[in-house]
């Protein structure tokens, strides 16, 4: 091993900004990602680790390190560390949310058919909205069985009540009730699948990353974050979409999906920072005096992380 003083955790683009973030999140949510084997992650994330410790092989360029970090984030749990499970990472969303999501725009006259497709995607919401929980707040199975169950019924009824209610309205229309849906049960499913943050608190810290309690209003403005990058997200391919679905029948659906989801996957996901900050101003009076009390008014900011 080499002596290395190149800090792999500082960021290659100014995070304050969206283009940043932006530039960011086209790294690590980049499809590609999603089909290296556990072995190269793995690999990633062993010469991640020497590099923090200050020792990397010798010849490593900073290229090969830029690469592994962009593995390392793509793959492995900001807060744990743990590999990620591949079909809730963000980089799986492209391939994962065209198939999901053409179908649920193509198969929307019958009930059966809606019932089937909300179904599959909430499923797959719930396990994207576990993996990329801030993962310091633990939750119980019990927990998760109760969010993946109201958010699921929670889409189903609203999908069938749609779908019933515009048996009579024009095709267009009836396409944008999946959409609809899915925005309704994001605003379910997310909260559900993280209500420990909002009941307990999550770690906020300094600026060094020093640890200064748990707050709970933290959590809902992180988790409400959330909510609005997925619905965004969700929202060019299953509003703009159904309209060229409209006028162009005759074409195969899903050839125009994945241009949607390449671009808005790392953009709804830049709309707000990952650490995500606070004022102390606006935290609960507890911690608030807390961090007065030790620290007066050096701190004047908490950070923390919201989550994807």
């Amino acid at each position: 091993m080499a002596l290395s003083s190149f800090d792999i955790d500082a960021p290659q683009w100014d995070q304050s900004t969206f283009m940043g973030r932006l530039k960011h999140f086209f790294n690590i949510t980049d499809w590609r990602t999603a089909a290296l084997p556990d072995s190269r992650l793995d690999e990633a994330k062993v010469l991640v680790e020497h590099c923090r410790s200050g020792f990397v092989p010798p010849g490593t360029t900073e290229e090969q390190l830029h690469y592994a970090k962009k593995l390392y984030d793509s793959a492995f749990h900001p807060d744990t560390g743990d590999r990620m499970n591949l079909i809730g990472r963000m980089s799986f969303q492209v391939p994962g949310g065209m198939a999901i999501t053409g179908f649920m725009l193509q198969f929307y006259r019958t009930v059966p058919a809606v019932v089937f497709w909300q179904w599959v995607n909430q499923s797959f919401n719930a396990l994207v909205n576990y993996t990329n929980r801030n993962a310091a707040s633990p939750i119980t199975p019990k927990q998760i069985g109760v969010a993946y169950f109201t958010a699921t019924s929670t889409a189903l009824a609203t999908a069938v009540g749609l779908n019933l209610y515009t048996k009579k309205a024009p095709p267009l229309v009836a396409r944008w009730v999946p959409f609809v849906a899915v925005a309704s049960a994001n605003c379910v499913n997310i909260p559900m699948m993280r209500q420990q943050e909002i009941l307990n608190g999550i770690s906020v810290t300094d600026e060094n990353g020093n640890n200064l309690g748990h707050s709970t209003r933290a959590a809902v403005k992180g988790i409400t974050q959330v909510v609005v990058s997925r619905i965004t997200m969700a929202a060019p391919g299953m509003i703009i979409l159904p309209i060229i679905m409209q006028r162009m029948e005759k074409y195969k659906f899903m050839q125009v999906r994945p241009s949607f989801l390449v671009f808005m996957v790392p953009a709804a996901c830049s709309l707000f920072p990952q650490r995500c900050s606070m004022a102390v101003s606006k935290l609960e009076p507890e911690l608030r005096a807390s961090i007065v009390s030790q620290y007066g008014d050096a701190v004047q900011r908490v950070y923390f992380n919201k989550g994807l």
